[in-house]
């Protein structure tokens, strides 16, 4: 969406704040529709979801294409696109749940790797169709190409255990609940919930003004768009190499602060980017942004499955992207208002270096002091808490599986989201 600011600013006469509430809104969207999405997942499942999604999706684009102000696109591009994007998203993290244990921070990785490819390829794509098609075409054929959502939702084949039926049968009283509330019981996850919300204030900024700097430092635009392009193309590699990484036996029970240092490392860098003044540095920037966004990218939903377990994760998806929907609707737009005030780009990426790594530090601090129980305790509480016969891993439990799976015994858990 960065990539069409200029124009639309020229076309509709805002300043940077009112476009940057496109993204936000959108981001929003994608966040604080969470609780909506694990209900329907919950009920419907996800292909039924992801197909609706889909056209959600595309609607919005093309409806934005007709609009008359900013407003309009406030709304299409914005609320409607965003929706739909929400009802792809979620379900292909609860998917990815369903179908890996022993490999899931790989399987993380690898899917993740998807966004950046797609960014490498839509920021030249967005440059190009801006300067045959305007802002207005632009917009119709990236809704057209949303429409591909719906053929990936429909290859999102349910996953059919031998033992569906009776893993159905202790588990029946569950299926009347569309959100577990309980997983608020956890003091880890509200730790990772608040330190995720501080985390999104200022994750996202520095790839929403990053074109629009280099542009400001009188960079022609396609050379502008293309920093979208390097960050995406660093990003690609990072985000599967981080998910190796976070799979070794020595790190996977250390998830957590493997994501706290990822955190830390991306807000150092927005920092260090603050003094950029030339393109050169700015692609320097976009090198070092792009491995520490495809670390945080990788590591963040691996961290929160370890966190709250297989059966409570679509319920703790929808709550924790909920959380995170204000700060990630107020992020952006206060960025803007900040660089409308000083016309100063250095300041919006310090402001967005303190929040990431503020949050960083929350995590870290949170779990190193807050988190008292020992892991014994811990195991045993949730096999307390677990119906007769019911199947549930968390970080711990999950290097006890693996153990197990050596010695012969597998724990067959087909439907992982009730």
């Amino acid at each position: 969406m960065s990539v069409f600011f200029k124009e639309l600013i020229r076309e509709f006469h805002v300043g940077y704040s009112d476009t940057a509430w496109i993204s936000s809104i959108l981001l929003a969207m994608l966040y604080g529709t969470g609780p909506l999405c694990s209900m329907c997942v919950n009920r419907f499942g996800c292909r039924p979801v992801m197909l609706a999604g889909g056209l959600f999706a595309s609607a919005g684009m093309i409806i934005a294409s007709f609009s008359t102000n900013i407003i309009q696109i406030y709304f299409s591009a914005g609320v409607v696109t965003g929706l739909g994007l929400a009802l792809n998203f979620q379900p292909s993290l609860i998917m990815l749940n369903r179908y890996f244990s022993k490999r899931r921070p790989l399987a993380n990785g690898l899917a993740a790797a998807g966004s950046p490819v797609f960014l490498c390829a839509l920021s030249p794509l967005g440059q190009v169709l801006q300067h045959k098609y305007g802002w207005r075409g632009g917009f119709l054929i990236l809704g057209g190409l949303l429409l591909n959502c719906c053929v990936c939702g429909a290859l999102m084949r349910p996953l059919d255990g031998p033992k569906k039926q009776e893993a159905l049968k202790p588990t029946e009283k569950h299926k009347k609940k569309l959100l577990d509330f309980t997983v608020f019981k956890d003091t880890g996850f509200i730790i990772y919930t608040v330190a995720a919300s501080i985390m999104v204030l200022g994750l996202f900024v520095p790839p929403v003004f990053v074109v629009s700097y280099a542009k400001d430092l009188k960079y022609e635009d396609t050379k502008s768009a293309f920093l979208l392009t390097i960050l995406g193309c660093v990003d690609i590699f990072a985000r599967p190499l981080c998910g190796i990484l976070a799979g070794l036996k020595w790190v996977r029970p250390r998830c957590v602060y493997f994501f706290s240092f990822a955190m830390f490392f991306n807000g150092f860098t927005d920092l260090m980017g603050s003094f950029s003044s030339d393109y050169g540095g700015l692609v320097v920037f976009c090198i070092f942004f792009g491995i520490s966004y495809g670390m945080v990218g990788a590591l963040q939903f691996e961290v929160l499955m370890a966190i709250i377990g297989t059966q409570k994760f679509s319920s703790a998806i929808g709550l924790v992207l909920l959380a995170e929907a204000v700060a990630v609707l107020i992020g952006p737009p206060s960025a803007g208002k900040l660089l409308d005030a000083t016309h100063k780009y250095k300041y919006v990426f310090i402001l967005a270096g303190v929040e990431v790594v503020t949050s960083s530090v929350v995590l870290a601090l949170g779990n190193i002091f807050c988190i008292k129980k020992p892991a014994e305790t811990h195991q045993n509480d949730a096999e307390r808490d677990q119906l007769p016969g019911e199947s549930k891993m968390d970080s711990i439990e999950v290097e006890r599986f693996l153990k197990d799976e050596k010695n012969g015994k597998v724990v067959t858990n087909p439907e992982t989201c009730v």
